[in-house]
């Protein structure tokens, strides 16, 4: 998916002989290849630019990928034709590549109303004193902004939306009838961390938070961009206060997250599913449609559809009760002896 301009201001171009000079990396492959974006490398198409780490098979890239970052290990698994860089620190320099690329728009100075001129507000929505909209953002009739509220630069939010005392939203796309609850912050970068030359640096983010119709997000609850793609909350899901949902993660629609849940980057959660207080899902796990966590349950593997599981690390709700039973009964007949 191509980065959305509306949130990322395009710096032009690179070749990928300029990049190679730019991250110290090895060039194999056209030097003159164009790079106009980025991408994952499954989703990659012609010009974008992807990092691939390890020894992940060629079923894993996009057959229109064109220019990709590596490791001596994934050297092999370049298909033929791709123009490539060599690095001993592929998703880092893949960053700098990006950074090159695009800069994330950020808020400017809007005078003393704190509205930019280019943002259009419907005459019906309700504006509350200290917010922020940055230019390019649209507010739709009905909707009510609290006070001291940030919305971004590009920000769309629908209509009859409900928007809370001191929430920010950025790099976001809103649907009809949303609320999100005070202090609730939507489209901030998430945890990527790689490996640097002087050490951890943060990963940039370049994707988009879509909050689609009627759903709900608790106060104080966090929600964080896409790295490339997006981060996608479907139809009616409730997500209560003090949440986080990572980068890239899928919610179907009327999905119930209780608080505390923490759910982890790129998270595909089917339609339907409740996650009881405090549960935790490990990254890329994916749950079917009607799946039940069980409260601080701590879930590390897939979940086939309409199950139940409980514990940590997590399993059949059934299993899990009956260990803890049989623990309960091995330290009563300890404590008896």
């Amino acid at each position: 998916m191509a980065v959305d301009t509306r949130f990322y201001a395009s710096l032009g171009a690179l070749t990928l002989e300029t990049a190679a000079a730019l991250t110290g990396s090895e060039l194999a492959g056209d030097p003159h290849a164009a790079i106009s974006g980025i991408a994952a490398a499954d989703r990659a198409q012609k010009g974008e630019i992807a990092f691939l780490e390890g020894g992940a098979g060629e079923a894993f890239l996009s057959p229109d990928l064109t220019v990709v970052v590596v490791s001596e290990a994934a050297r092999a698994c370049v298909p033929e034709g791709v123009s490539f860089l060599v690095n001993r620190q592929p998703r880092n320099a893949h960053g700098q590549i990006s950074r090159a690329l695009f800069r994330p728009k950020h808020l400017q100075a809007q005078g003393p109303d704190l509205i930019s001129a280019s943002a259009r507000i419907h005459a019906e929505a309700m504006i509350g004193p200290g917010v922020v909209v940055g230019e390019d953002a649209a507010i739709g009739a009905g909707t009510v902004v609290r006070p001291n509220s940030v919305i971004g630069p590009g920000v769309q939010i629908g209509r009859h939306c409900n928007i809370g005392a001191g929430v920010s939203v950025h790099c976001a796309l809103i649907g009809d009838h949303v609320t999100l609850l005070s202090g609730a912050r939507i489209g901030e970068t998430g945890f990527g961390v790689t490996p640097g030359p002087q050490g951890l640096e943060d990963a940039p983010h370049y994707g988009r938070v879509i909050l689609q119709d009627h759903v709900t997000v608790g106060a104080n609850t966090c929600i964080d961009r896409g790295v490339f793609g997006d981060t996608v909350v479907g139809e009616r899901a409730k997500i209560d206060n003090l949440c986080q949902i990572a980068h890239n993660v899928l919610l179907g629609r009327s999905v119930i997250v209780a608080a505390f849940g923490g759910i982890s980057g790129s998270v595909k959660v089917g339609d339907g599913c409740m996650l009881g207080g405090r549960a935790g899902i490990a990254d890329h796990v994916t749950l079917g449609e009607g799946v039940s966590l069980a409260a601080s349950a701590g879930l590390f593997r897939d979940v086939a559809a309409g199950e139940t599981w409980g514990g940590t690390p997590a399993k059949p709700i059934r299993q899990w009760m009956r260990e803890v039973a049989w623990l309960n009964k091995q330290s009563n007949t300890r404590k008896r002896d």
